[in-house]
């Protein structure tokens, strides 16, 4: 067992960046998005270093980067719908799990630690990305970024899941790929950790020092 777990009670992880590449499947869904409007599709390598703040700001992004400036509320809005339309065919298509997840997350559960997921991705789409992937039980409960009235960086979801289980914050782990779910962590009272390979707008993650940085999930167990 990794040190960093040393008295958790409670695991809480983030979803994309940190347990699945999703990426994929998100660039599909905002070069259609765009193209339906009569603008360039960005690629999968520009909206890599966009992802991680919801959908809508993503598309918020996607547009500033096709208009070379600040969209108009409704057509960001008109934007947001296409891509919300296109990505709900089939979100999974192209997400895969990063080396080491299913290990880590199947050895935490079989230890009996209670299991979290937070994520600022809409929640119609948690559930099928996770049985898509064979995860749907391992997650005692599941937050999208409109799950509350707030979403990471700011703490409450973290808070909220803290409560949900009872657990300290002191006794809870977040785990993420991103500045923002260092930040919630710490704001949260939580231990944080984090890995280096996911989207964190082409930052290094150690910069928002984490408690700890593990290259594979596979290191926690």
């Amino acid at each position: 067992m990794h040190p960093i777990l040393d008295g958790i009670e409670l695991v809480t992880f983030d979803l994309d960046g940190t347990l699945v590449d999703s990426v994929p499947d998100l660039a599909m869904a905002v070069d259609a998005a765009l193209t339906d409007l009569g603008l360039p599709p960005p690629g999968e390598a520009r909206v890599r270093d966009w992802v991680g703040n919801g959908s809508l700001k993503l598309m918020e992004r996607a547009l500033e980067d096709a208009l070379g400036r600040v969209s108009s509320d409704a057509l960001l809005t008109r934007a947001h719908q296409g891509f919300l339309d296109h990505y709900a065919r089939d979100p999974s298509a192209h997400t895969r799990l990063y080396g080491g997840v299913r290990e880590a997350l199947d050895a935490l559960r079989d230890w009996g630690l209670p299991l979290a997921l937070v994520t600022n991705k809409p929640s119609a789409f948690i559930a099928p990305i996770l049985e898509a992937l064979g995860l749907q039980g391992h997650f005692g409960l599941c937050l999208g970024g409109d799950s509350l009235a707030q979403k990471k960086p700011d703490p409450a979801p973290l808070r909220h899941v803290a409560a949900h289980f009872g657990v300290l914050p002191a006794a809870c782990l977040m785990v993420g790929d991103s500045r923002h779910d260092i930040e919630a962590g710490r704001a949260a009272g939580f231990r944080t950790l984090a890995v280096p390979y996911g989207y964190n707008h082409g930052e290094p993650v150690l910069l928002s020092r984490p408690d700890a940085v593990v290259e594979s999930l596979w290191e926690l167990v």
